[in-house]
């Protein structure tokens, strides 16, 4: 009897899981209906994502913030990257890069900071020049350079097709930060993981627009903030269309692959490479030695 709810419980989330993939996908009779729940589904829908449980104080034997960095060039880390060029894919696919912009320009995500440690908010506005640039060309300058009075009272407005406009998009972005929090619940006797912000990696407009590569901290973004977004938001499985993984649950389940570059410590939080400096394999060595000595702390917690 136990096992027979069981199955009917594990068949019930994966049915609840299928909806959100394509909703009406085998019932539409046109393009239109494809992706729109009926009334149905949306009165028994409860697609909300899995709530964190509550941790306290007291019971958080050990501790460690950590930064890791996500190459977006790893195959495993593909699917928080594409699709980069959304002319040829549904509505309901988008990058994580898309996903995050576009919930700050229709103000569903406000937690924005210009740092990891979330001291000053960070507005659209503040951001604009990062991801858009404007530069007039040579030959716009010598125009402007005729008649430069009356371009400057408003009497003449300088031809578009003299202006470069660089815009960022989701092509651009080379990487990701995270910043994440290993603690030890002593109540679960587990090792666990919370993820606390996530920082997209990508050269400025101004700098894409001049040829430059060295790539900056776009923003931080607090993540237990943004949780429905990417709740809502899918991520492609390729080994099941009708199954798709939401960026939250990605993330979360830490589906990807990510290379830490600092821990807490007591010379300010410095980074891997303030010490380990010009020495790549080093660097990862020291990563490494990062990542198993939490591990260990659980280890060593079932030795006598």
């Amino acid at each position: 009897m136990k096992l027979k709810n069981f199955l009917l419980v594990v068949l019930a989330l994966a049915g609840s899981v299928t909806s959100n993939a394509q909703s009406n996908l085998l019932n539409a009779k046109t393009p239109d209906e494809i992706g729109k729940k009926t009334a149905a589904q949306l009165e028994s829908d409860n697609d909300k994502p899995l709530p964190y449980g509550y941790v306290h104080d007291r019971d958080v034997l050990m501790g460690k913030t950590i930064w890791e960095e996500i190459d977006l060039d790893e195959r495993i880390n593909f699917p928080l990257y594409y699709p980069v060029d959304t002319a040829y894919v549904g509505k309901d696919r988008r990058s994580l890069f898309q996903v995050l912009l576009n919930g700050i320009k229709a103000g569903k995500i406000t937690e924005v900071y210009g740092d990891d440690y979330f001291n000053a908010k960070k507005s659209l506005k503040d951001m604009t020049s990062t991801f858009k640039y404007r530069d007039t060309t040579e030959a716009g300058i010598d125009v402007f350079n005729e008649d430069v009075e009356g371009y400057k009272s408003g009497a003449k407005v300088l031809d578009p097709q003299y202006i470069n406009e660089t815009e960022l998009d989701a092509s651009d972005i080379s990487g990701y930060r995270i910043k994440g929090f290993w603690y030890f619940d002593k109540r679960q006797s587990e090792l666990k993981y919370r993820l606390l912000a996530i920082c997209p990696i990508a050269v400025e407009a101004r700098d894409k627009a001049k040829g430059n590569t060295d790539a900056i901290e776009l923003f931080w973004v607090y993540f237990p903030a943004i949780r429905d977004v990417l709740h809502q938001a899918k991520a492609f499985n390729d080994k099941n269309s009708a199954m798709p993984i939401s960026f939250d649950h990605l993330l979360n389940s830490r589906r990807f692959s990510g290379v830490i570059y600092k821990e807490e410590n007591v010379y300010g939080d410095r980074t891997i490479d303030k010490y380990m400096k010009d020495n790549a394999q080093m660097q990862l060595l020291e990563s490494e030695r990062v990542k198993e000595k939490i591990r260990n702390f659980e280890q060593d917690m079932w030795n006598y």
